[in-house]
Formats: structure tokens, sequence, C-alpha cells
């Protein structure tokens, strides 16, 4: 029985690693390349002084030593550690489409994965709940990179609760040089709501002063619009509530969609206002083409 679980979970990877390297190979290798900067400067060469150069990079010992004014020449370091922080609490499980939010989030950490390493990047992976179930360090390789997609795919919480500072401060602790972090959830956040985005925002804000930090927003439609088909029971993953709704009535189907769509506005705005870009994707959508569109704005917002 363990031996057939285990071919069926390698067969899965595989199967994720030939979509994933495709999509990469196809579309996104090159837009990937281009919107994130390497960590540093690293030194490349002396050259001598021409006139418009930086005064700042002389090198005087150079200088002193030829009696003719040279520079030093730095290149941008390449190399990147990417993270990927990914929410497996059980709203995740939700999926009224061909794929559950959870498939979606690892299939979107598997396509960035596969990015990273054709880039030569390290990848680390923190997969959280209300704490940090488990933190794979960043490394390079393709073994590496299967390790990651398989506890994206298969990993087993303990909790089902969402808490998004505790990855956060997590990050800043193991963390020290500056990463691409990317922040993949569907930030269902728990008890009040804009309570918890005010305690969200200061610490987005500051994680991304440290790091370059991306949200990826991953919902359901049926978290925005109810069907119309009677009396329903809805249960919260997380906290286990449950709520009886009569959807055959409008003033319900288009209240239900008022606060899920006033809560969405207010979730955009707050981080945003917190200077981080963001993707918002639905998993009834494919995600291929907003994820090209947000790496096409990102390039040309910075210029490259």
């Amino acid at each position: 029985m363990e031996t057939l679980l285990t071919r069926e979970i390698l067969k899965k990877v595989r199967q994720v690693e030939v979509r994933t390297s495709r999509l990469v190979n196809d579309s996104l290798a090159g837009n990937y390349h281009s919107v994130f900067k390497g960590s540093g400067m690293n030194f490349d060469e002396v050259r001598e002084y021409v006139p418009g150069d930086e005064i700042r990079a002389i090198d005087w010992n150079v200088t002193a030593r030829t009696g003719i004014p040279h520079i030093k020449k730095f290149t941008e370091e390449r190399e990147l550690t990417i993270i990927l922080l990914i929410d497996i609490s059980g709203s995740g499980e939700f999926g009224s489409t061909t794929s559950s939010k959870r498939e979606m989030m690892a299939e979107l950490g598997s396509v960035l994965a596969f990015s990273a390493i054709r880039n030569n990047d390290k990848v680390g992976l923190i997969l959280f709940t209300d704490f940090v179930e488990l933190y794979i360090p960043p490394k390079k390789g393709r073994s590496h990179i299967l390790r990651v997609i398989r506890e994206i795919l298969f990993f087993k919480p303990q909790g089902t609760k969402t808490d998004l500072l505790v990855p956060l401060d997590f990050v800043g602790r193991v963390c020290k040089r500056k990463c691409v972090v990317f922040l993949i959830s569907d930030f269902c956040l728990p008890g009040d709501f804009d309570l918890a985005l005010e305690e969200l925002q200061p610490k987005l804000r500051t994680g991304n002063k440290r790091h370059d930090l991306i949200g990826m927003i991953v919902s359901d439609p049926r978290e925005h619009d109810l069907p119309d088909v009677g009396r329903l029971t809805i249960e919260d993953a997380e906290s286990g509530r449950q709520v009886e709704l009569n959807t055959s009535d409008p003033s319900v189907r288009r209240g239900y969609a008022e606060i899920a769509a006033e809560r969405q506005t207010t979730l955009l705005k707050t981080i945003r206002a917190a200077g981080i870009d963001i993707l918002n994707l639905s998993t009834d959508q494919p995600y291929l083409p907003s994820l090209l569109g947000f790496f096409r704005t990102r390039k040309r917002r910075l210029g490259r």
C-alpha cells in the first residue's frame, strides 16, 4: 500500500513537472528573468575614468599607483533567492471548479520554482497555517525543486486556521539577505476582517522594505457569488462555524455578493497601500495570462 502511494505521489509530481516546465519554457522564462533584481552588486573590473563617471566610484589606490584616474565597475548580482510562502490552511481545500484553491496555489508555486531554477536561482519553501508547518531552506537543482513540489502537493497540515503574520515574521528571521518572497494565499483572515487587515498592513510594509514581497490572492468564484440552489449550509473550513442561507432569495444572494466585493476591495487597497505588488487570481480562470501580464507590467515599471 505504501509503495503504491509513493508511486502515485511520484507520478503526480512528474505530471506537474512536465506541465509547469512546458509553461516556463514557452512563456515565462524570459519575463521572469527581466523583472527581478539581484540582491547586490559584484565587483567586475577597474577601468580608466571618463568624463561623466561617478566620482564616488574612483579607485584611489589604482589612481595613486598609475597616476591616471580609474573607477571601479560593478555588475548586478544576478543570482536570486526565491521564497515561496504558501497557505495550506483549511479554506484552501475549497473548490467549486476543476481545481481547489490549494491545487492552484501548488501549480503557481511549481511554475515559479521552475522559472527560478531555469535562471539558476535558489528556491526555499515555507508552508503555513496559523504556524509554520514546514520550512525547506533555499537551494538550487532539479531534485530540490521536485522535493519542493512534492511537499506543496502532498504535505498534510496539522493546523486548519490562517495567520499571515506568522510566515512574514518567520521569513524575516531566517532570511538575512534580500529575497523575492511570493506570499500565495486566499487571504481568508480569521475573526474581525477589518481588524485583521489593520494588524497585517504594517507587517506587509516592513516585510516589503526588507524583501521584494509579492502577494498572490487565490479565490474561488463561489466565494463572490452564490448560485440559486435553495437552502444551503455553508461551513467555515477553518473555524467549523456553519450558516444556513436561502439562496433562492435574490436579496440573500445580492447581500452575499456585496459583502464579498467590499472585502475584496478593502483587501486589495490595504495590500497596495503597503507598497506591495498584488496578483488577484480565481480558480475558474487560467492563471498564465494574468501571471504574464503581471510580469510585463512590472517590467515596464522598472524600465527594463
